[in-house]
């Protein structure tokens, strides 16, 4: 007997969500009620809707709750998709909000497939993924408490002398600098602490990751991609744990577009015009590829520590991985010679850093049932 299909879209917050159903007989949505965000709760629900004839097919936006109800929902055997909100068609002229024509939007636009799903990790990818992010705020956190011992030291006219700081040098330097006032060298005392605290805490996160990635099933790809200029441990984890499988993107093109590094576009009859970057993607992945591009301002250069990662994987990453090299820094300095700026250059080298990885990606996947 051929099932009926029925819609449940989810208005989902910290403590209830708000229910619409949409049958495939029916022309408008049905508002369910609120019920509590909760796993019974949701189960209950499924349960209730759940009569042996109809197809389920739940939707919610994605948001700051996780994907919590995905993974029971598609537990029990039932259709849920995770939409991206950005991605949501609105009405202009539509100036009232509420949880139940949210609720019912997403039903009528589930039904028509007009709603765009995003990529949902396993509870393996995400937690390898929570690891990197709290590596990377606390990255932040460092380079905010060290802007402040900055200005402390500037506003009483200690200027460091040397060529860099946070280096060894620069800590002795900390080290003899006295105040006349006991309060200003309390405060300076703190602030310095607090650097080294949060140097230390950056530390431990790196060496937690490094700890991670052993038994990851995307330790291979991680691995292949240390062999490219500019990708070590930091990048390499971010851009897979961001992305997961990069196989799953048909070419690097599309790979581009979904991480937001092509130019936006506004074109109509015989004109054409191209814009900045859409920036629609990850902005975890186009901030350390950002990063990377930047390697490739110097001449290709097989340099000892970047041979030693490069032999820890096979001879065809070694080989793509060079032709990165040769290909992004004459790019890079061709863009510079036109007169192109500095931060465009890096950009375009990003996008094309990325479809290397893609590569090389393709290369060393874990194959499924290997």
């Amino acid at each position: 007997m051929r099932k009926t299909t029925k819609i449940v879209a989810l208005d989902q917050h910290m403590e209830s969500m708000t229910v619409a159903l949409l049958g495939s007989r029916q022309k408008m949505p049905v508002i369910y009620g609120d019920i509590a965000n909760r796993p019974e709760a949701v189960a209950k629900l499924a349960r209730r809707l759940d009569d042996g004839k109809t197809r389920l097919r739940f939707c919610y936006e994605a948001g700051p709750c996780g994907y919590g109800v995905y993974r029971q929902v598609t537990q029990m055997g039932h259709e849920c998709a995770v939409v991206a909100p950005s991605m949501i068609p609105r009405r202009p002229g539509e100036r009232i909000k509420t949880d139940r024509r949210d609720a019912a939007s997403l039903a009528r636009l589930h039904r028509l497939g007009d709603l765009t799903p995003v990529w949902v990790p396993g509870e393996e990818q995400e937690a390898i993924r929570d690891l990197v992010r709290c590596r990377e705020d606390a990255k932040h956190a460092e380079r905010r408490v060290r802007q402040r011992l900055n200005s402390f030291l500037l506003r009483h006219g200690r200027v460091h002398s040397g060529r860099s700081r946070w280096t060894q040098a620069h800590f002795r330097w900390l080290e003899q600098q006295a105040f006349d006032h006991s309060a200003q060298q309390i405060a300076f005392e703190e602030y310095v602490d607090a650097v080294k605290d949060a140097g230390q805490r950056v530390a431990q996160l790196q060496t937690e990751m490094v700890r991670a990635l052993e038994g990851w099933s995307l330790e291979p790809v991680v691995r292949g991609l240390r062999a490219l200029r500019g990708v070590d441990l930091i990048v390499a984890m971010t851009v897979m744990c961001e992305l997961g499988d990069l196989t799953r993107f048909d070419s690097p093109a599309q790979l581009m577009a979904y991480v937001g590094l092509v130019p936006s576009e506004h074109s109509t009859g015989r004109s054409r015009r191209q814009g900045a970057i859409t920036r629609t993607g990850n902005a975890h992945v186009r901030r350390v590829l950002a990063q990377s591009a930047w390697c490739y301002n110097h001449p290709a250069r097989k340099t000892t520590a970047l041979q030693r990662k490069a032999e820890q994987t096979s001879p065809a990453v070694q080989e793509i991985a060079w032709k990165a090299q040769k290909r992004l820094c004459h790019r890079f300095h061709s863009m510079t010679a036109r007169g192109k700026a500095s931060c465009k250059v890096a950009t375009a080298v990003s996008r094309e850093l990325l479809g290397f990885i893609w590569a090389i990606a393709c290369e060393t996947m874990p194959r499924q049932g290997a």
